[in-house]
């Protein structure tokens, strides 16, 4: 395995080594879908430092002349009765409304946007001017396992990325311990305030930061948590469905995998028909009266063929691509 770690570190400059073990997965303290909490254990592997920023993307399409899921228009075939003059190129934007509005009405504060894309992160007339160090937003799945594979390497399982996320910290509510802004300090990119229409900005940021603006983890890995959501590669299930699918005999179950393309899709919700992949990590759009998934427990099923302005990722390296 060292000779593995050396040679990984040779590769893929960039990366932190995250050692093989059991630990406790999951939470039964916010969500239901994260519940239960349960012993797993993974390989050890490598991780991206930070997510992949706006340069890097770029390299990877400047040397592949790759186009992302949001700058093509989609197949009007793939999209039954929607909005011809919707089915051109672009995104879900976050835009907060002037005050208070049903937090279950997420249509108050996301827009299709005509234009958005990674280039153009907050709609078709921005640009990546001073956001290089950014997250890179805007990515479908197939656009981070696109990126993934040219560099070498792959996307994470939920496992694997949570594992990563909790720095060490076994059991613990955030990566940093059980209080989310211990004596005031702000240790990660979310929202403060009252979601969606009112941010203090008590951290700094209205929308993403540079990546390693906030201190690392246990393991050396930034922005795991906050700034944008992270994809992985397991399809989403219910934590629930997967801790029954366990071994009888008590053994910790050694990489988990999700579940599979047709049960992940919601089968309330058309536009989940292609299937959903597991977000982690939370993003500056997390707050404490909304969706506080800004912790390694923290799951979010999204439609793979969804783009929006708080999504973006990191990569893997396993021993097996070495």
């Amino acid at each position: 395995m060292a000779d593995q770690r050396t040679t990984a570190a040779t590769a893929a400059p960039g990366m932190v080594w995250i050692p093989g073990g059991a630990f406790q997965m999951g939470s039964n303290r916010f969500y239901p879908e994260e519940a239960p909490p349960r012993q797993v254990a993974v390989d050890g592997f490598w991780i991206d430092t930070t997510p992949v920023t706006n340069a890097q993307f770029a390299r990877f399409v400047a040397a592949t002349g790759y186009q992302t899921f949001a700058e093509i228009a989609p197949d009007p075939c793939d999209y039954p009765g929607v909005d011809p003059e919707l089915l051109q190129p672009g995104s879900l934007l976050f835009v907060p409304p002037e005050g208070p509005v049903p937090l279950n009405d997420h249509a108050q504060w996301w827009t299709w946007s005509i234009g958005a894309d990674w280039r153009h992160p907050y709609g078709p007339d921005s640009n990546l001017d001073g956001l290089d160090d950014h997250p890179v937003v805007h990515i479908a799945h197939a656009d981070a396992l696109a990126y993934a594979n040219w560099a070498g390497k792959t996307l994470p399982s939920e496992a694997e990325w949570e594992r990563a996320a909790r720095g060490g910290l076994d059991g613990k509510e955030y990566a940093w311990g059980d209080e989310l802004a211990p004596e005031g300090r702000m240790l990660a990119n979310y929202w403060q305030g009252q979601f969606p229409w009112q941010n203090t900005l008590d951290d700094g940021w209205l929308r993403t930061s540079p990546v390693r603006s906030y201190p690392a983890n246990g393991y050396g890995l930034y922005d795991m948590i906050g700034n944008v959501w992270e994809w992985t590669d397991d399809w989403y299930v219910l934590s629930a469905a997967l801790a029954k699918k366990a071994p009888g005999c008590g053994c910790t179950p050694r990489n988990p995998r999700g579940g599979h393309q047709q049960d992940s899709a919601d089968p309330r919700d058309a536009s989940t028909r292609l299937g959903r992949r597991v977000l982690k990590g939370g993003s500056h759009l997390c707050a404490a009266n909304y969706c506080q998934r800004y912790r390694p427990a923290a799951r979010f099923p999204q439609a793979i063929d969804s783009t929006t302005s708080h999504i973006g990722f990191r990569c893997v390296l396993r021993a097996e691509l070495i």
